[in-house]
């Protein structure tokens, strides 16, 4: 994707996001835009139309796991915090990226971030995200498994 139309994308994404159309936020929307595209400096590919299904369906599959697990740690976070006890073991556990791409593990260390209980507060020089858990024990035997998926997927999506 070229730079002007990596603009006018996120252009239009930021007028979809925020539903208002006067002259002062269609101004500031093109602003940010640029600043983002400036920013990212995004890397023109060629669409390979035998890949679109699988990256369609990739990202459909991605989409859902990540709204299932939000929702899911969600219940447990608010359970968690309806409990007499405050039944927390809060730590910290290193995960392992998986990823060959820097986009594919940003992405990864969003969706860690984004469901409620855990965060990821550095990635080291060898990719490995150190996040912070509500209750590490349980996060440290699942995290792994969760990741090498969503690395699956997002390598599906951006080859």
């Amino acid at each position: 994707m070229n730079y002007l139309g990596a603009v006018v994308l996120l252009w239009f994404i930021y007028l979809g996001l925020t539903m208002n159309f006067e002259l002062n936020n269609i101004v500031l929307g093109g602003l940010v835009a640029f600043g983002v595209t400036a920013l990212i400096r995004p890397k023109s590919k060629k669409l390979h139309i035998k890949r679109l299904p699988i990256a369609l369906l990739s990202s459909i599959k991605y989409t859902g796991i990540l709204l299932i697990d939000m929702f899911l740690s969600g219940v447990q976070v608010a359970g968690i915090v309806f409990h007499p006890r405050l039944p927390i073991k809060p730590g910290i556990i290193a995960i392992p990226s998986l990823s060959e791409s820097e986009l594919s593990e940003a992405l990864s260390a969003h969706a860690i971030t984004v469901t409620p209980g855990e965060i990821v507060i550095e990635i080291d020089e060898h990719g490995n995200m150190y996040t912070h858990c509500l209750i590490a024990t349980e996060s440290e035997k699942k995290a792994e498994d969760a990741q090498r998926l969503r690395i699956n997927l997002l390598q599906n999506i951006f080859p």
